[in-house]
């Protein structure tokens, strides 16, 4: 049964959203590096650390880079989406748009 919706427009929005993970994810790794480097601030408590220590692991989890999530939640979650599109329909989708918009006389 053919969806009822473009998959190739999801896969461009797939695109266009990667596209903005991956400008993120440099600042989001200098904000790990700063973390780090705080976690290092003497006589630190303990109820700081442990919340410094949080912050990176949502760091982590969001782009990945530890051994705990090396490829980070986002672009699994980008990948699964990208999986969830039937193929077949996609490239009929491709197919039919390859025709363009003209209507045929013939």
């Amino acid at each position: 049964m053919p969806i009822k919706w473009s998959a190739m427009q999801l896969m461009e929005a797939a695109d266009m959203i990667e596209k903005h993970v991956n400008a993120a994810v440099e600042p989001l790794e200098c904000a790990r590096e700063v973390a780090k480097a705080a976690l290092e601030i003497s006589n630190l408590p303990g109820y700081v650390e442990q919340r410094i220590a949080g912050l990176l692991g949502e760091i982590g989890r969001a782009i990945g880079g530890t051994p705990a999530e090396p490829v980070g939640r986002l672009k699994a979650r980008l990948e699964s989406i990208r999986d969830s599109v039937p193929k077949d329909d996609l490239e009929a989708e491709k197919k039919t748009s390859s025709y363009g918009d003209k209507v045929s006389l013939v």
